[in-house]
């Protein structure tokens, strides 16, 4: 079985470094290009997917239909457990917002933010779900990057630190009981133009 991984595209929000959470912020119109990048990557590839899942949030739910169109790949019911992490207090504020109102050290208080154990857990239900479902079929998430950084965190300790990037791909092969990373954040489709993706 083969998972990828891949964080939703552009938001408005996104692009102001507003903290979404599970806020339900649609894709802007350079996210759905995004999408449609990535789709033209994953067509030219020797990667089969048999389905896609998201999180149900527009913005993944909308990049994933982007993608089952373009690959004619069906989707499944989305999965809650798939949502990003709540942020409480935090949703909607950008960095200066977040500092003129908790100060500097804002992530280290409770603002009602859900707790990493809680998302790492869910996130893995989630993957030990899947893999006694779909065994032998691979599967492409659509989802949001704090669960997928908590998610990585959860299987590889603190292997992979660095951010997240919208409609970045990290593909994993399941290899007994250890999920191998093959593909790690990767976003070279997004500096692609059209013409070097057709070829």
């Amino acid at each position: 079985m083969r998972i990828g991984l891949v964080r939703h595209g552009l938001t408005d929000w996104n692009a102001v470094g507003r903290i979404q959470g599970q806020t339900d912020i649609p894709l802007n119109e350079e996210g759905r290009k995004q999408a449609e990048r990535l789709g033209r990557r994953l067509q030219s590839e020797e990667y089969h997917w048999d389905h896609i899942v998201t999180s149900g949030l527009s913005r993944a739910q909308e990049t994933g239909e982007i993608l089952s169109q373009m690959l004619h790949v069906p989707m499944l019911e989305p999965d809650v457990r798939l949502k990003e992490r709540g942020f409480g207090l935090v949703e909607g504020l950008t960095s200066d917002e977040r500092i003129a109102r908790w100060g500097e050290s804002w992530d280290t208080l409770d603002l009602g933010q859900e707790h990493i154990v809680d998302i790492q857990v869910r996130a893995m239900a989630f993957l030990d779900d899947l893999w006694s479902s779909h065994a032998n079929e691979n599967v492409l998430i659509v989802t949001h990057g704090a669960l997928l950084a908590n998610l990585l965190t959860a299987l590889y300790q603190d292997k992979y630190t660095e951010r997240i990037g919208n409609l970045s791909l990290t593909i994993l092969e399941k290899d007994r009981d250890d999920w191998i990373p093959l593909l790690y954040n990767c976003t070279q489709h997004l500096t692609m133009d059209t013409a070097e993706q057709s070829e």
